[in-house]
């Protein structure tokens, strides 16, 4: 019996740690999407139109998951909402996320993440035409 638990022992603690790197790993790469999103969401109510707000809030995605250093490939950015005072923008965030060296015992090697980030347009912003400064 104590030399199948010498024998057993280290394959249970290398499959623990194992599992713990590959959890560690999805929930870092959902954090950070959570984040980009976040951001995205932020950088599209500080636009006036809702085609430059979904640009401000795709480049933003983009340069955030760069940031964070996550291997994110296929990203999109989906802009729901427009950029009027006191509407709510809401920005979701897609990608496929390699998971690179997690390859062992047929744990997948990509995912798809999606996070949704929703944020509300300042109401005491300037309108255009006014003559107020932003």
């Amino acid at each position: 019996m104590t030399a199948e638990a010498v024998l057993i022992t280290p394959l249970l603690v290398m499959l623990l740690v194992f599992v713990a790197v590959v959890v560690h790993r999805g929930v870092d790469a959902r954090l950070r999407l959570d984040d980009a999103a976040h951001q995205a969401a932020r950088a599209a109510t500080l636009h006036r139109s809702t085609p430059a707000a979904a640009t401000a809030a795709r480049d933003t995605a983009g340069a955030a998951l760069a940031q964070a250093g996550l291997v994110c490939r296929d990203v999109a950015t989906t802009l729901t909402g427009t950029p009027d005072p006191g509407a709510v923008v809401t920005v979701r965030v897609r990608c496929t996320v390699d998971f690179g060296q997690a390859l062992l015992l047929g744990v997948p090697g990509e995912t798809t993440l999606e996070s949704t980030a929703s944020e509300v347009v300042d109401t005491h912003r300037s309108q255009p035409g006014t003559g107020a400064t932003p």
